[in-house]
């Protein structure tokens, strides 16, 4: 253990600051420094103070650049499809999450933050956005309105699951869905938009799809699937979980990413070959669609997802430097056509997807892409004394709200601190205010890429600005 104390003294109280970081592992290569936090392999701790909980991490400015970049390319992507954005509560009632999610599955059973609320009722965190979503669709009374029905949603949802790489317990979605869209062209726009989101954060993504039918041809599925995992060699090598899956979902096998399972499940009977005519030809027909799109895509005849409301369509968003069983998934989804009905719905074909941002900004980060920060080619006013200040905060509100990218410190007073500033900033130009400025009534105009400065009637400058902006 390494520790560092800072001694501080503040209204005659001592504060330490201790470092505690674990020793290297032979055969470990260093953490991520943003998985630090998730993991817990670094604790910060503050005599009188707290730090966070683990899995929860704090988004700090020098990374909000990435943030923007990809909520921007999400919002864009999902306005130029014609999806429209809604927001759900973070709070759902338990039933909602045991009924559609199902609550067998690890997401229910595990990991989801459950509760009984001081009202006595039974509540959840969301552990994910669709079932919110259909319930919002189905209370609001959304199938009377001219159908398909095209949503798209950003937000948080929580998951106690063993922090890892990109993942943590508050992680953050973006989701597209379509409700009453039966036709296999709403799952090649989704898959036409997930894939065009990566291509734009210059991550380089593979789809892996697949399809696992409908309730009559997946029947007879089951029966193989069972017969096949219920022989002695192959039972051997199931995990504990997957022995009880054998009984109650044996599909579930398929998703899971332990090393005898993935054995097992190696020349284990394949969906595809159990389709009845209608789910092939949908099936077909969505890989039509991605041929003609150029989307490249991989065939995977175990990928099932792992949530009980799927049919026909299921597909996955995978690093394209990453394989199977190394938490590879950037996001996923499929078609659930029965899930509105169950909910207490009109019988409404849908299908939908979901993005973890975490995982998608830490391989743009990984790609070294370049981000233009928000203050880059802005205006700089600088000032230097009081006169001076009143008039450049006057200048600052007048150039604000006609549009310009504007930028000012109020708080500094040194001329040489105020240009440092703007040069971080990347500003393209600095207007500077004297004394001498406010007695002649000009403005000195300073191109922060040469150097060189100009004196400009202070009636002109924004006139000035908007002319040198275009060009």
């Amino acid at each position: 253990m390494i520790k560092k104390k800072i001694k501080t003294q503040k209204n005659g109280e001592s504060r330490f600051l201790s470092i505690k970081k674990p020793a290297a592992k032979k055969g470990f290569s260093a953490p991520h420094p943003a998985d630090d936090q998730a993991e817990g392999e670094r604790e910060i701790r503050i005599k009188g103070g707290f730090s966070r909980l683990r899995g929860m991490r704090d988004v700090l400015p020098d990374e909000y650049k990435y943030w923007d970049l990809a909520i921007k390319k999400a919002v864009e992507l999902a306005k130029f499809y014609g999806f429209k954005k809604m927001e759900t509560p973070v709070l759902e009632r338990l039933e909602l999450y045991e009924r559609s999610t199902g609550k067998e599955t690890d997401i229910v059973s595990k990991e989801m933050y459950s509760f009984v609320d001081k009202s006595g009722d039974k509540v959840a965190l969301r552990p994910e956005a669709t079932p919110g979503i259909v319930r919002a669709y189905v209370e609001h009374g959304m199938f009377n309105l001219p159908q398909p029905v095209k949503i798209f949603w950003l937000g948080s949802f929580f998951r106690h699951e063993k922090p890892q790489s990109g993942r943590y317990r508050e992680a953050r979605q973006f989701d597209l869905e379509i409700f009453g869209e039966e036709k296999p062209a709403a799952e090649a726009e989704l898959i036409q938009v997930v894939y065009n989101f990566f291509k734009e954060l210059q991550v380089e993504a593979n789809i892996q799809i697949n399809s696992i039918g409908c309730k009559d041809c997946r029947a007879e599925y089951l029966k193989k699937l069972t017969a096949y995992f219920s022989e002695k060699q192959n039972r051997a090598k199931l995990c504990p979980d997957c022995r009880i899956r054998l009984k109650k979902n044996p599909m579930r096998i398929l998703d899971c990413k332990e090393a005898g399972c993935s054995e097992a499940k190696s020349r284990a009977p394949q969906m595809v070959d159990s389709l009845c005519e209608p789910c092939r030809a949908h099936f077909v027909q969505v890989l039509e669609y991605l041929d003609e799109l150029e989307i490249p895509y991989n065939l995977n005849p175990y990928l099932v997802r792992g949530l009980d409301y799927y049919n026909r369509t299921v597909f996955e968003i995978w690093s394209g430097d990453e394989e199977e069983g190394r938490q590879s998934a950037l996001g996923g989804g499929g078609r659930y056509d029965g899930l509105i009905e169950y909910m207490g719905g009109r019988p409404t074909p849908a299908c939908g997807f979901a993005i973890g941002l975490e995982r998608a900004i830490s391989k743009a980060k990984e790609k070294n892409i370049s981000v233009k920060e928000g203050d880059e080619g802005c205006v700089f006013i600088a000032q230097l004394g009081k006169a001076a200040k009143i008039k450049a905060m006057k200048l600052f509100e007048e150039m604000r709200r006609a549009g310009f990218p504007v930028r000012l410190s109020f708080t500094k007073d040194s001329l040489k601190s105020q240009l440092e500033e703007a040069d971080r900033m990347k500003a393209r130009f600095s207007l500077i205010l004297g004394q001498k400025e406010v007695m002649d009534g000009t403005i000195l105009l300073r191109d922060m890429d040469s150097g060189i400065q100009e004196v400009i009637d202070f009636k002109k400058i924004k006139e000035e600005i908007d002319r040198r902006l275009k060009e």
